[in-house]
């Protein structure tokens, strides 16, 4: 069966699976022998506690016998399975669906649904459906204080069952809804903690390549000047000639490497340590989106009357290049960039002049993996992954990000605002 295959990216963790287990074995069997043994009531007391038993042999298999700490979508499956039957045939024993307990019977399937694969799910729910319907009509008679099915109105007795069907589907679609929009974000979370962390390498990277730029620099020129000097020294030797002339290449060759491994070969290394304004930043992003971009790109800066230079940040970076590269994909043929600021805010606003933001996920924006039903947009919409990663790292920064379609440009438009308190602190 297909739902049962697919459980790499689904599982929960067998510890707090089995604690959570004891709890409802140890309630179970405190609950049924305080009703036997204390207050006397008749009801099949062997069969219960066999039930019981059953379930607490099930968990001890899972601490001695499977070792690993995930318990895969299959073994998860098969043993809430198991916690549903072993229920159900309790309170077939314990006087059915009049059974206050009864509740406790939707469990396992809510549970499943904030971890386990949808269609694991669906079956899990379908078996405690027919569970209920089962203790409906069917359970033994007691003596417990229960009100017993010929004595109680018959449509509050068919009540019970309808609000435990109802509370079964509502709480699961809702667990369900939750489950996988909590997996989705979590998922892009991860890919956003794998950009950073490669961004911090590539730093880290440039850093120590401007350095030795910056420590290689006097050894490289001392070398280029002495392979000058021999070769004036042996002129006239062409073979000794030839190998000087190969070295002082090299030699200029090594500088040429060492300078394109900083993180901007246009600028000295001393930059890695200089807090810069947020139009230096964005001069940097444009410029390397012109070289692959045939479109043409607009920076104003006449409104930013009070610019304000904060430590250079990977996230302010590449949360601004991601909506900076959303408008390159989208735009026609124009896109702008606005910075204002005066003494409390600095904003920088992001126009393009393509067809905007899709009105049926307008709403949406922000949130990662939504696509648009529009036909115009099929072909180049994404998943919304870059505008969350992007919005995620700027909001992490003190950033309030609002997206819209333009009113002037006719395009997209994202607003990206801070406190220029906030920006002096990062």
């Amino acid at each position: 069966m297909e739902f049962l295959n697919n459980s790499k990216n689904y599982s929960l963790n067998r510890k707090t699976y089995i604690n959570l287990r004891w709890i409802a074995l140890i309630g179970q069997f405190a609950a049924i022998n305080l009703a036997a043994l204390v207050f006397n009531y008749q009801f099949s007391f062997i069969k219960a506690n066999t039930v019981i038993f059953l379930g607490a042999i099930s968990n001890i298999y899972l601490i001695s016998f499977y070792i690993k700490n995930l318990l895969s979508n299959r073994t998860a499956f098969n043993f809430l399975i198991i916690d549903i039957l072993q229920l159900t045939f309790l309170l077939y024993l314990t006087g059915g669906i009049l059974n206050p307990f009864i509740i406790f019977l939707i469990i396992p399937s809510v549970f499943a649904s904030l971890s386990l694969e949808k269609k694991t799910n669906y079956v899990l729910i379908l078996i405690t459906l027919i569970s209920i319907l089962f203790l409906t009509f069917f359970y033994e008679e007691t003596s417990l204080p229960l009100p017993q099915k010929g004595s109680v109105d018959q449509y509050f007795y068919f009540s019970i069952p309808i609000s435990l069907i109802i509370a079964l589907f509502f709480l699961n679609f809702f667990a369900i809804t939750f489950g996988q929009e909590s997996s989705l974000r979590k998922d892009a979370l991860d890919k956003i903690q794998q950009l950073i962390a490669k961004e911090h390498e590539l730093v880290s990277l440039g850093g120590q390549a401007a350095a030795a730029a910056h420590s290689l620099a006097t050894p490289l020129s001392t070398i280029k000047l002495i392979t000058q000097e021999i070769s004036k020294a042996l002129k006239g030797n062409k073979d000794i000639e030839k190998d000087m002339i190969l070295l002082s290449e090299q030699v200029e060759r090594c500088n040429q490497i060492l300078k394109k491994l900083t993180l901007n070969p246009d600028i000295d290394d001393e930059f890695i340590d200089y807090n810069l304004t947020l139009s230096n930043y964005l001069n940097e992003i444009i410029k390397s989106f012109k070289s692959i971009s045939k479109k043409k790109f607009f920076l104003q800066i006449n409104q930013d009357t009070n610019p304000i230079k904060f430590k250079r940040s990977i996230e302010i970076i590449y949360g601004l290049r991601n909506f900076i590269g959303n408008a390159n994909k989208f735009a026609k043929e124009k896109i702008f960039i606005t910075i204002k600021s005066d003494s409390e805010i600095t904003e920088v606003i992001i126009e393009d002049d393509g067809q905007g933001f899709p009105k049926d996920i307008l709403d949406k924006i922000g949130e990662p993996y939504i696509r648009s039903k529009e036909k115009n947009y099929t072909n180049k919409s994404g998943l919304g992954l870059g505008i969350f990663i992007g919005g995620t790292l700027l909001e992490r920064n003190y950033a309030k990000i609002t997206c819209r379609n333009s009113i002037t440009r006719n395009g997209a438009e994202v607003i990206i605002k801070w406190n220029n308190k906030d920006l002096i602190a990062l």
